[in-house]
């Protein structure tokens, strides 16, 4: 199978007073499969990992119901609230849903960076493992440093860091992050996104990403890179198959069957309906 391991959809109405805002005029509507699907049958992509972008269990119950009628949404990583005294069973109740692969708290948004590298965790992680689910890592470079001591604490726990870690590629900014992405990538649990990197890029050329996609290649090798389209969000920056075409043109075609699909359907176990 070819895989998009990561996209979104959403209604407006839910997100009301939260991201996207009316300025980002692209992605300011609704997005559903009808909008999608035409551009993955263009590009020849089997099967998508569908991802939460709201904090809340309505968006994860949203996003399994859209699985539900829709064959080629392989998987849905959901949100959680890791910390809640509940959240073992919370995880139980949604791994009862065979398309229900992992969570992803926001982590990019929280104030405290290193919220993430609390034993607190430790239960809702142990229940993931339990249940053979994953942990989709939402972050920019400051959280680096407690995403390691995180994975370090959790070995057993599959890790993938979405975006890259959303690299500053605008300003040129990557000395540190390659440091903390090689340590991230010296642990056999973590893997990374080739994703959202074009967006990232700002108002350099698309060719400014392209160190950052060949670093996260680098390090992390074709059996722990996953394709994502970060699609509607990518709509910020570019077209579905454009992307794709960059990606192709970026991974040596001896690794096109991990990235563009294999890897992502082991990580997030995917079966094909």
């Amino acid at each position: 199978m070819r895989i998009d391991a990561h996209q979104h959809f959403w209604l407006l109405k839910d997100h009301a007073g939260d991201w996207p805002p009316p300025s980002l005029e692209l992605i300011y509507r609704d997005f559903l499969p009808d909008d999608l699907i035409p551009l993955l049958q263009k590009a020849g992509i089997d099967g998508t990992v569908l991802v939460q972008t709201m904090e809340n269990a309505g968006d994860t119950d949203f996003m399994l119901g859209l699985a539900d009628d829709n064959d080629f949404i392989k998987g849905v990583v959901g949100w959680v609230d890791m910390k809640a005294a509940n959240a073992p069973d919370e995880i139980r109740r949604r791994a009862a849903h065979p398309r229900f692969k992992g969570v992803r708290p926001m982590l990019q948004g929280m104030e405290d960076v290193a919220w993430i590298d609390d034993p607190a965790l430790t239960p809702a992680v142990d229940t993931l493992v339990e249940l053979g689910l994953v942990f989709d890592a939402l972050v920019l470079p400051p959280n680096l440093p407690y995403l390691l001591n995180f994975a370090k604490r959790h070995p057993a726990l599959p890790i993938v860091i979405d975006h890259g870690a959303k690299p500053l590629i605008a300003t040129g900014h990557y000395s540190a992050w390659r440091r903390n992405m090689a340590a991230l990538a010296a642990l056999p649990n973590l893997h990374c996104k080739l994703s959202g990197l074009l967006t990232e890029r700002g108002d350099q050329k698309p060719q400014a990403m392209r160190p950052y996609a060949e670093t996260i290649l680098e390090l992390f090798g074709q059996e722990r890179v996953l394709f994502g389209s970060d699609w509607p969000v990518l709509r910020l920056a570019g077209d579905y198959q454009e992307w794709l075409d960059v990606c192709r043109d970026i991974v040596p075609v001896a690794d096109h069957d991990a990235v563009f699909g294999d890897t992502a359907v082991r990580f997030y176990s995917l079966v094909n309906r």
